[in-house]
């Protein structure tokens, strides 16, 4: 993408949407917000991560919400060819998740700050709120050089824009340089308060803030909006935070207190991201990724949702449209890898301990495990649809909560049987109380694992008996043999763990092989479709990454769609959609997580053969391109190489770092397996 705000603005003028790829993400382990290039806030869920949107333009440009602060616009004179409209460069500040927009422009240059504000000492293990944190959004907009107008809108719409709101400016009083405005809404609990405070130093003219209340309908109450010409050396600061917060803390808002506030931010997170292990190659990309999987966690339980939105499109127009501000337990064995190898121990043992509560609490009465949890481990995530949102560009329809959670998805017992003998190989030992629960959940994996299943792409026909999921239900028996063995722990069943894993095995090599077109197939009925998730047979040590059957397979997904691969450009779509029965009809993108496996797989079988690792150096670094300026992944990647679906995903960035780890160990000839 374009990373100039005359695109961006172009975009937003023609269709009233940015680009998914252009924006950055904020957040304080509670919530998040998406910072577009053009210094808009277009999505933020309040108080968390899954709580109803008070900003979501994304999702609807006429009605969804926004906080805006931008250079003013001027249409006219954009139209006449003298005249050039600022241009935008976003980055972080340097080691940081301190999200900087620069408008620049010959007559001057702005620097606009957003960030939500963290204590410096992390408090990750802590459950509850009596850990410093102030719960603001903080925007501070600087003139660095000339001077410039800016446009500060904030119109925001409570409960994904269904509920009405009143609008109310208080003056700043005599003596201070602070203006409130209160949004209040008939429910008492939902109220936001916006304080806008000029940076201003003694016997230095200060800016003019002066509010104004407008209606634009179809906002279900006002908005405010202000100009302000910024000269250089001045700035101004805003606050957003609930108003019966600002009513208990009676903190007046300062310029010396927001610098104070930045301030431990600051060092919060350059203190946090100088943990990190990683010495490798790809390490910028690789410190972004992990900056972004700690921003995507939920401090009060240590779990981390699938992706900071809800509805981006999986295919513009199209239904393909879900919320992933959720937990899933396929996400573990990464997670938990990841965050071991990387060093950030806290959090692996913060996620572990989420995990292995919805083990021991959250089975369904036949013993088995729902496959998604929200950030406080709870199931009910009825899915609803929005039909007053009209969706990004269109997209409709607009979906809230997840009709998969009660899904049958029988390969979470592998990835989350991975997940603790990982954690219990590079994290600490596991207790007795959670092998119990390991031995009733692998008993459970004995009695099933010939059932059919809806798989890890959560289709919505009918169950198969899906390649992928028999690999992972294999693994689930085969961690709990190592770790049994490992551990001496006691085993009362473990003849039978044999005996089933080894039959697993053999049904999958007999039934999950087409030996007509020499690829593992996507299920046992399906035989003519081809499906990228087998690239997790030697990443799980399925099968040996140099096996002749794997490498036919990794060679017929190398090859393009049209003859009856899955890899286009360099990037790897699931499956083909028009051969697959998923239930779901449209088309999607590339998979980000999909070509980051791809990647992985061949690594591995690079060892034995440097063709391999030639093609996966290529295959990696193209797919760093499709970041976005921010290294960002989403969701997918379209066939125009924008981005799409929700983002930023977890799974994208945990299959990058793993990507870029065994990369660098293979080049540097320190691989050592698991």
């Amino acid at each position: 993408m374009s990373k100039d705000r005359n695109n961006a603005l172009g975009l937003r003028s023609q269709t009233g949407y940015l680009p998914i790829e252009a924006y950055g993400l904020i957040g304080n382990m509670h919530t998040c917000a998406l910072v577009g290039i053009d210094g808009g806030i277009d999505q933020m869920c309040w108080p968390e991560f899954d709580s109803p949107s008070i900003f979501a333009r994304v999702l609807d440009c006429h009605r969804g919400g926004h906080f805006s602060i931008s250079p003013s616009y001027d249409a006219d004179k954009a139209a006449q060819e003298q005249y050039s409209p600022p241009t935008t460069k976003q980055a972080y500040l340097p080691s940081n998740n301190i999200l900087q927009t620069r408008f620049l422009h010959e007559d001057g240059v702005v620097s606009l700050l957003d960030f939500f504000h963290r204590p410096i000492k992390d408090k990750v293990l802590q459950r509850g709120e009596g850990n410093g944190l102030k719960k603001w959004l903080i925007r501070r907009a600087e003139c660095i050089r000339g001077e410039m107008e800016l446009d500060v809108e904030c119109f925001p719409a409570f409960d994904y824009a269904r509920l009405p709101h009143t609008t109310e400016i208080v003056k700043a009083t005599e003596g201070t340089c602070v203006t409130k405005i209160l949004f209040r809404t008939e429910k008492e609990d939902i109220a936001m308060q916006l304080e806008a405070t000029i940076d201003s130093e003694e016997g230095r003219e200060c800016p003019v803030i002066n509010f104004k209340v407008e209606e634009r309908p179809p906002h279900l109450g006002p908005g405010v909006t202000c100009k302000v010409k910024l000269r250089e050396g001045q700035s101004i600061s805003f606050v957003l935070r609930c108003a019966n917060d600002a009513a208990k803390d009676a903190t007046a808002i300062s310029t010396e207190l927001l610098d104070g506030l930045q301030k431990e931010t600051s060092t919060y997170w350059y203190n946090w991201i100088s943990q990190s292990k990683y010495k490798g190659l790809y390490r910028e990309a690789v410190q972004r990724s992990l900056m972004i999987l700690k921003l995507l966690t939920y401090e009060p339980t240590g779990a981390i949702v699938a992706a900071a939105t809800f509805s981006f499109p999986e295919d513009i127009g199209g239904g393909r449209n879900w919320d992933y501000r959720f937990s899933w337990v396929r996400d573990s064995s990464f997670t938990i890898y990841i965050l071991l190898r990387m060093g950030f121990t806290a959090e692996a043992e913060a996620y572990m301990n989420f995990i292995s509560d919805r083990l021991k609490f959250s089975r369904n009465k036949d013993a088995g495990l729902p496959i998604m949890f929200s950030i406080r481990g709870d199931t009910e995530l009825e899915e609803l649809e929005l039909p007053h949102l009209e969706g990004y560009r269109g997209s409709k329809p607009v979906r809230i909560g997840n009709g998969a959670a009660d899904h049958l998805q029988l390969d979470i017992y592998g990835e989350l049987m991975d997940g603790i003998y990982l954690y219990n190989k590079f994290g600490k030992p596991i207790g007795w109380d959670l092998w119990v629960s390991v031995r009733s959940m692998v008993d459970y994996v004995c009695m099933v694992w010939k059932s059919k299943d809806m798989s890890i792409w959560e289709v919505r026909s009918r169950q198969q008996d899906y390649t992928y999921s028999k690999i992972m239900l294999w693994v689930a028996v085969d961690r709990g043999l190592r770790l049994a063995e490992k551990r001496c722990l006691p085993c009362p069943n473990r003849n039978n763990w044999m005996k089933v894993r080894d039959e697993i095995y053999e049904t999958v090599m007999v039934k999950g092989w087409n030996e007509e077109k020499q690829f593992f197939c996507q299920s046992f009925e399906s035989k003519a479709v081809l499906d990228s998730a087998i690239l997790i047979a030697p990443l799980v040590f399925f099968i040996a990454p140099n096996d002749p059957r794997f490498l036919s397979t990794i060679d017929q997904i190398l090859r393009p769609p049209e003859k009856g691969g899955l890899t286009e450009a360099g990037l790897v779509y699931r499956y083909n959609t028009e051969l697959a029965e998923d239930g779901v009809g449209g088309r999607e993108g590339s998979f980000s997580m999909c070509t980051f496996w791809l990647v992985e797989a061949l690594t591995r079988a690079g060892r034995y053969d440097k063709k391999y690792l030639v093609r996966a150096i290529t295959i990696f670094e193209n797919m760093l391109s499709f970041s976005n300026h921010l290294s960002m992944f989403s969701e997918e990647i379209a066939r125009s190489g924008e981005q799409l679906g929700n983002t930023p995903q977890a799974f994208s960035h945990l299959a990058m770092i793993s990507a870029a780890f065994n990369l660098s160990r293979i080049q540097s000839g320190n691989f050592d397996g698991m």
